[in-house]
């Protein structure tokens, strides 16, 4: 089990399953808060509040070795030329979810070799790369993958202290407020547990001093926030008949939602669909395991559940196989 702090841990929730060679409106959103939580990470261990700490911010010497790196990306643009620094937590919040591109691009290669470096994160080819047109081209997309072991862990603990009753720890009043902001939310807490996170983090916000000061700040972009917004509207709508276009009419934003995988033989049974889907997922690299059989398959792929449900394209020549609708919890 691998020690990790808090920004850390984030960014295996964050980046997971985020294209790792383009900055798409998605990845964007989660390298802010990535940078937000790295000046959560510096103010719970106190390195915010007093001067003499701040010194070591200027002087980078901010932590270990290993954070040195990511931390100097994020604090070297805020503290530079500054003769004295704010103590405020709100405004290193601010300050450090408007980095420019080019910095946050600089901080994401600098989180990610670290944690490359402790096997924690590593580049696969896409799953779009198993969608039929993708496939065919012989398109190179690549994204990153947490490992899955620890990814489990994470997010198993974090859902075990912010559902089960009694006061949640200090990481988890920090990382539900990064959840919300990277609007990965959904990802770890079925809709009614929605209700029930969202009953802790008013809870949270009346007797806890940082959740009192970090939960009413919002650090989304609005250009970002609606992008989020659509591709959750997409996963709905694309598992109806009505929209099983909606994929092809917006190509800028991301097609991974529901990849389509064609299968050998036309109107194949559910086994053989199932055998040629798991043939194409793993020739990329992927590790899939099998929840459920029968007509609509779930397949955990990496570390995100998919069910797999029979469709077809139609055109000149009918072409059949399976569409990976994400499968959040429920």
């Amino acid at each position: 089990m691998a020690d990790l702090k808090l920004a850390e841990i984030f960014a295996l929730i964050a980046l997971n399953a985020q294209r790792s060679l383009e900055l798409t409106l998605a990845k964007k959103a989660a390298l802010r808060c990535m940078a937000a939580a790295v000046i959560l990470e510096l103010h719970l261990e106190g390195e915010l509040q007093h001067p003499e700490a701040q010194c070591s911010l200027k002087q980078d010497r901010a932590g270990g070795p290993q954070e040195w790196i990511y931390r100097k990306a994020v604090i070297e643009p805020l503290v530079n030329g500054k003769r004295e620094l704010n103590r405020e937590l709100l405004w290193w919040l601010h300050q450090a979810s408007r980095l420019s591109k080019r910095k946050l691009v600089r901080f994401e290669r600098s989180i990610a070799d670290s944690l490359k470096e402790r096997e924690l994160l590593e580049e696969i080819p896409h799953l779009l790369g198993c969608d039929l047109y993708f496939h065919s081209s012989g398109v190179s997309i690549k994204e990153y993958r947490s490992n899955l072991e620890e990814y489990a862990r994470i997010t198993e603990y974090l859902r075990a202290d912010v559902l089960e009753d009694g006061r949640a720890a200090e990481q988890s009043v920090c990382l539900l407020w990064l959840l919300r902001e990277s609007g990965c939310m959904h990802d770890l807490f079925s809709r009614n547990e929605l209700e029930q996170v969202t009953g802790k983090m008013v809870n949270l916000m009346q007797s806890d001093p940082l959740a009192k000061v970090m939960y009413p700040i919002r650090i989304r972009r609005g250009l970002e926030a609606a992008a989020k917004q659509f591709l959750q509207f997409k996963k709905h709508t694309v598992a109806t008949q009505t929209g099983s276009g909606v994929n092809f009419l917006f190509p800028i934003l991301e097609r991974s939602q529901a990849v389509f995988i064609d299968t050998e033989a036309m109107l194949s049974g559910p086994e053989t669909r199932l055998k040629d889907v798991l043939a194409r997922l793993e020739s990329k690299g992927h590790r899939v395991q099998v929840l459920r059989t029968g007509q609509n398959p779930l397949l955990k792929i990496d570390n995100l559940v998919y069910e797999a449900i029979p469709h077809a394209i139609y055109g000149r020549v009918p072409i059949h196989g399976v569409r990976l609708l994400p499968k959040h919890p429920v």
